[in-house]
């Protein structure tokens, strides 16, 4: 929404210190006029554009409680449509603009999108799975123009992801503290920072650094995707 742009605005401005930097647009990325306004503001202001990174996405709640096989297609195309289309029609877009600047893709996943099940998000997990396939597939097709397309699966991430999702600050603190107190969830002891993930970002978004990395997902979950359930009881125990 507006105040995270500008929240966000702020950010940048504090490393930047010129509004020539940064050009906010408020659009619906979900549709073509909306992605075209963006990509053409940027165009029209910056000229070109080096860096592709496709950070928005949404995990949808069913309104009536439902869970897996049972949530309607409804949820699915609006999962779809931001974690998966949206990402194509900006892909598609930007193509000849990051061909001419050699540029960069990095796809923002998630490690839900890996061999685990979740229920309670299963179009969610689908969407990032699909997402990490996109990957794969246009990077062989972009690396032929001198482009490349990457990501990042980040894990429980401490950011306004589970308020979108319409649990309230009070109940994501809880969340939030229930996950530090547990190592079985998190190895690393503490849910990741946004900064820990931009850094991946800026990682793979620099030719310079990672040059040879093409089609590839970086998980940054803090140990959480290296987890089985059957690893968090003690065999010893079981076993007496």
């Amino acid at each position: 929404d507006e105040a995270s742009l500008q929240e966000s605005k702020k950010a940048v401005l504090a490393v930047t210190n010129s509004e020539n930097n940064v050009n906010v647009v408020v659009s619906d990325i979900t549709t073509s006029s909306g992605v075209d306004q963006l990509v053409n503001s940027t165009i029209d202001k910056f000229g070109k554009i080096d860096v592709l990174i496709n950070n928005a996405g949404a995990a949808f709640t069913d309104e009536n409680g439902k869970v897996g096989v049972e949530v309607g297609l409804e949820s699915y195309q609006k999962t779809f449509d931001i974690n998966v289309k949206s990402v194509i029609d900006l892909i598609q877009k930007c193509r000849s603009h990051l061909i001419a600047s050699k540029g960069e893709v990095v796809n923002v996943s998630s490690i839900a999108g890996g061999p685990h099940a979740n229920t309670n998000f299963a179009y969610y997990c689908m969407s990032k799975s699909a997402l990490d396939s996109m990957t794969r597939c246009f990077a062989i097709d972009l690396i032929n123009h001198g482009v490349r397309v990457n990501s990042v699966s980040p894990g429980i991430v401490a950011t306004h992801f589970l308020n979108a999702m319409g649990i309230p600050d009070e109940g994501v603190k809880k969340c939030y503290k229930y996950y530090t107190e547990h190592r079985d969830i998190i190895p690393s002891g503490a849910p990741g920072k946004p900064e820990e993930i931009a850094q991946v970002i800026g990682f793979l978004a620099d030719r310079n650094m990672s040059s040879y990395i093409v089609g590839q997902s970086i998980i940054a979950d803090g140990g959480t995707s290296l987890i089985m359930g059957m690893n968090t009881h003690d065999l010893g125990d079981v076993c007496k």
